[in-house]
């Protein structure tokens, strides 16, 4: 796979063609200035494998207790002095 680069004035100026190139063709672009990279334009992914913070967290399970009860009992924080 080439990599393939544009400066950042050609990307201003046709920088909506470049995102149908991006998108059709499914390669990332990377944007510079002054011949210093400074962006990476890439297209999103479609597949169904992509997993979405939505129920990220639904099979972990989670118990309490007691949650209104203190975290420590009264004479850890008493001193002995």
């Amino acid at each position: 796979m080439s990599e393939k680069t544009i400066g950042i004035a050609k990307f201003k100026a046709t920088c909506l063609r470049v995102i149908d190139s991006i998108s059709q063709g499914r390669e990332a672009i990377t944007i510079t200035k002054r011949g210093h990279p400074v962006a990476v334009l890439m297209p999103i992914s479609n597949e169904k494998n992509t997993k979405s913070i939505f129920g990220l967290f639904k099979d972990i399970p989670l118990r309490f207790d007691d949650p209104f009860a203190p975290a420590t009992d009264i004479s850890d924080w008493l001193s002995e002095e």
